[in-house]
Order: structure tokens, then sequence, then C-alpha cells
């Protein structure tokens, strides 16, 4: 028998079906429970499916989006999600319930975002993965496996007179001040310093915020957090202009190093479209693909999906672009002022999920 809750406290059974899970991710740390729904307000729909096999747990959140409608997502803000610790007849039991629940909470669609494949009848989503550099302990083993044209590029930055600076939350601010000028020239809406603020409290020692530096002044940064045996780097920065002296190339290479000489296994540089910038940029370091599987299941009012097997649910998936529509958009908010972009931002980046 597997009895399946919803969760209204993430403390006790979640972090040690976690902790026990091999499959576990950051986005199934304890922790975004909290931060994204006082950061953002956005209603945790978190479950826990209870057998002989032990717990297995599904973090989820409900966003409310004004005008488009309500999406439920495991999880926003992150690169995965997902049933943790569920063999596949308990992940579709899940994955079942969860549908259920957002029904109840009359979302459209929900959103799961995996790293590993779901037994339901969905076709993912699998242009995403996730990148991933091992460690082995040793920076000088691992600074002499780079590429040359790696290390040149991190000399440059060097002999430019950069420097790197590795803090806590102290340093925030001022990796605020360049990450809302970039993603304004990247053409998106910001995080809210809020939500960003909750992320490193929320971790305490385990986040990391790490500036570059030219002179006094930052002209980069990232945000780092520490989840079983990987640094995480969920939100990187640096500004247009700096460009030239190679600042994200020192940047990552210290907290690479750091990472290394801390012990952690892995160096996790998010996830990347295959082929894209940000792929290569990072496959230059000598990162690995992991597999990412995200599904979009629309949903249509209770009743409406009988079709059900013991791998699952039966639904129809949609991937359907709107390149043209974002691209404008995107241009438009290029266009807009620094402090009209940094006010408004944080009120439209919380509905956007990824």
């Amino acid at each position: 028998m597997v009895e399946i809750r919803v969760v209204t406290d993430t403390g006790g059974d979640w972090p040690r079906a976690v902790d026990a899970s091999r499959h576990a991710k950051l986005a199934h740390a304890a922790e975004w429970f909290t931060i994204i729904k006082r950061a953002y307000g956005h209603d945790p729909l978190y479950l826990a499916a209870d057998s002989d096999a032990g717990c297995a747990v599904l973090p989820a959140f409900v966003v409310r989006r004004p005008l488009v409608g309500t999406i439920v997502t495991s999880m926003p803000f992150l690169d995965s999600g997902g049933p943790c610790g569920a063999p596949p007849a308990v992940a579709a039991l899940l994955v079942d319930r969860l549908i259920a629940e957002a029904r109840r909470r009359r979302a459209r669609m929900l959103e799961l975002r995996c790293a590993d494949r779901l037994p339901i009848d969905v076709p993912p989503l699998d242009s995403k993965v996730n990148m991933a550099l091992a460690l082995d302990g040793d920076p000088g083993a691992l600074w002499r496996r780079f590429d040359k044209g790696v290390r040149n590029q991190i000399r440059k930055a060097e002999r430019s007179g950069l420097s790197v600076e590795v803090g806590g939350p102290a340093n925030l601010p001022a990796f605020y001040d360049t990450f809302v000028e970039r993603m304004r020239d990247l053409g998106s809406p910001v995080h809210a310093l809020a939500f960003l603020r909750a992320v490193v409290d929320g971790f305490g020692p385990r986040a990391r915020v790490v500036l570059v530096k030219k002179g006094s002044a930052a002209i980069g940064g990232l945000v780092a957090v520490a989840f079983n045996d990987r640094l995480t780097v969920p939100w990187a920065t640096c500004l247009k202009e700096h460009f030239a002296l190679c600042p994200n190339m020192l940047l990552y290479w210290e907290t690479i190093r750091t990472a290394c000489a801390d012990g952690f296994a892995h160096f996790d540089f998010g996830r990347s479209t295959r082929q894209s910038g940000t792929y290569q940029f990072k496959k230059q370091w000598g990162a690995q693909e992991e597999p990412l599987f995200w599904y979009r299941i629309p949903l249509a009012p209770a009743g409406a999906f009988a079709d059900r097997s013991g791998s699952g649910v039966r639904q129809v998936s949609s991937h359907s672009g709107r390149g043209g529509s974002r691209d404008l958009l995107a241009r438009m908010w290029q266009r807009l002022p620094l402090s009209v972009t940094r006010q408004v931002g944080p009120h439209l980046r919380k509905y956007l999920i990824q």
C-alpha cells in the first residue's frame, strides 16, 4: 500500500527522504518550501508517498499568473524537480496525485522538470541538459586538464588587474547591481533582491556570493549553493562592457578552484540548451551533459482525462513555441531605463517560472 499526502511542513520526513536518495537534486532541498513562499508568495504543493519501501517526495508550487492562468510547476526558477526517492510505480502515483491537486486549484498546466524520465505517457522536451564538471580535490591537476585557451583567458583577466572575492550575504547588493544591468541587456526581467536574499539566508553557510572586481568595483558575480557533493551556480552575471577582460573566466575559475579545495565532487554549471552559447561556455571547462526531461501537461477539468494505466497517467504534452513574441518583448525590455527594469522586473519575474 502507498499512502500519498500533502506536506505542510518540510521538517522531519522530507529532509530524511531527500538525504536517503542518491538521485536528489538541489530543487528537492527542504529550504525552497519557505524561500519561494516568503519571497514571491507562491503556494507550495509538496507531496510525500509513504510505503514499505520508505518515503518518496515530490515538490511543486502553485503559480497564479494574472491573465494567463495558474500553473503548477516542479520546480519554479530551478533546473530540476519531479519525484525524488520514488520507484517508477510510486513516481507515477505521485504525478497522478499532483495532477489531481493541480486541477482542484484550477491550474491550466502542470510542468515537471526531472533528471530522470518519468513513467508516464507524455513525451518530454529533452533539448535542455545540465552541465557538471567532476572534481577530484586537486585544483592543480584540474588546472592542467583545462584547454590552453581557457587557461590563457584566466591569465588575461589576472593581468588586467581583476580580482575575485568569495563571501556571503554582504556581497549580495554589489552582485545585484550587476545582475540588474545584465538582465536588462539580455531583455529579461530580473529576480527580486528579496528573493536572492532569501536564498542566501535560507541556505546559510551552504550559500556563497562570489564577486569579480576591477579595482574596488564589482563588474560581475555569481550565487552558488552547496547540496550534497556538488556546488551549483543558479545565477551568474558579468557586465558586457568588460567582456574583453574575460571576467567571467576568472570568476568561474576561482569558484571552481575553491569548490575543488573544499572537497566537492562536482561543480554544477546549471542547465543549457544543447549547442547554445552558454552550453559551449560550460563545455570548454570540461563539463559533461546530464540529461533533463521537462514535461508540460495541459490540464482540463476533472474527469476529462480518464485514460490511466499501471505505468501512470496518459496526457497530451505541449511544447508550443512563442519565440517571435518573446523576442519582441525582449527587445522592448532592452530599451527601458535601468531604473524601470529594476523596479518593475521583479513583479514580472515572479511569474516567469524558468
